[in-house]
């Protein structure tokens, strides 16, 4: 698109200039007979002439920025389907930001536990907390998208991290750095927390990310990655980072409760859900490359079941927590205010199952979804501790 650009300025300037040109040498000849005319006339003439040449200006101008932005649309991949996915399109699909909020919901709900048990907050921890698990979750998507290209699970993804870099190797060793850098992060929160336990959790979480996708195990392609993801960021992670926040020396054998061990449930029921409806566009391409994923032995209809079974075992989970008092009741009530989110994604997945187009969104859906059910439970979590 820049070359275009380039190409169509350097033509078009060269026609302005020969206009230019062509209209300097008509002035000199009009400019003898223009002295032998009184002074209003030339005025006139010369104010006449000014607006001829301003108004074809603006009309030659114009027509310059309309074909630069013709050539530039032809030059550019339109999105006329999976084919003909543009460059930024397919940049913003392999960043994958709103997959990010699996790091910071856990870490939310964890942190609003922590608070509405004890009482104790350290906004320095959150954010180095924060950051660390961008790292870590960095990691698992870019080492995903290597090992999925070198088993040819990814041959079809346009949006491949891989197929932008052209590097397998490279991709890995980003990974990889992110996964030490964010690793160490992590440690240093429970140095400063005192947890030991804390880090332990945390490093089963990464165990399950490991195993789930990474040789010589590749759990996911016996259809295990579902129930991998619940443990790692339900009660493994939310968990952990429910133990990093009891900041205060007093604090730092914070006790397990119910409480928390629900949220984390909750919270790894909606993160599953993103994984689980990740693989509806790509049934195809798994089932050859030997990727046994539920939605491989399901089907996309029996698929699509699935995802309204889990939504409403989702809100049901809730309230039967809720009423239980393993949960406060601000809990149930802001959680409660997502339902009109979980029924937009059982209808989306309901109507769209398959097209593999369409069905693409549902894991954004998912995304929305755990996002703010996420947010709904830790603020239910802080108010409660308030109204407390």
């Amino acid at each position: 698109m820049p070359m275009a650009s380039t190409l169509c300025i350097a033509t078009h300037l060269g026609a302005l200039k020969k206009n230019l040109d062509d209209y300097l040498s008509h002035r000199s000849t009009l400019t003898p007979r223009l002295s032998s005319l009184s002074t209003d006339a030339r005025k006139f003439a010369r104010g006449s002439r000014g607006k001829q040449l301003g108004v074809c200006g603006k009309v030659r101008f114009r027509g310059f920025v309309s074909k630069c932005k013709a050539i530039e649309f032809n030059s550019m991949p339109q999105e006329n389907g999976e084919e003909g996915l543009a460059m930024g399109t397919l940049i913003w699909r392999a960043i994958k930001l709103p997959i990010y909020s699996v790091a910071l919901i856990p870490l939310m709900v964890g942190s609003a536990a922590a608070y509405f048990e004890s009482g104790n907050f350290s906004t320095r921890l959150f954010f180095v907390i924060l950051a660390s698990s961008v790292l870590v979750i960095s990691w698992l998507n870019l080492s995903n998208d290597a090992y999925d290209f070198s088993t040819g699970a990814d041959k079809n993804k346009k949006e491949s991290v891989v197929k932008l870099v052209g590097s397998p190797i490279g991709t890995l060793v980003a990974a990889y750095t992110f996964l030490a850098i964010g690793f160490l992060g992590l440690t240093w929160a429970s140095l400063e927390a005192g947890s030991l336990r804390a880090i332990l959790f945390l490093a089963f979480s990464i165990i399950c990310g490991y195993i789930y996708q990474c040789p010589p195990f590749r759990l996911s392609y016996q259809g295990l990655g579902e129930p991998l993801c619940f443990a790692a960021f339900g009660p493994f992670a939310t968990t952990a980072f429910y133990l990093l926040q009891s900041n205060a020396r007093e604090m730092r054998y914070l006790p397990i409760t119910n409480t928390i061990l629900s949220a984390s449930i909750l919270v790894g029921t909606t993160t599953t859900l993103i994984l689980f409806c990740s693989h509806f566009h790509q049934v195809e391409g798994d089932r050859a490359v030997g990727k046994m994923s539920p939605l491989v032995r399901l089907g996309t209809e029996r698929g699509s079941k699935v995802v309204k079974a889990a939504v409403i075992m989702l809100f049901v989970l809730l309230f039967a927590l809720g009423l239980s008092q393993s949960l406060p009741f601000t809990c149930i009530f802001f959680c409660g205010l997502t339902i009109p989110v979980g029924k937009l994604v059982v209808s989306f997945v309901e109507e769209n199952h398959k097209d593999k187009q369409k069905i693409f969104m549902a894991k954004y859906l998912c995304v929305r979804l755990h996002s703010i059910f996420g947010l709904a439970l830790a603020a239910g979590l802080v108010a409660a501790r308030f109204i407390n």
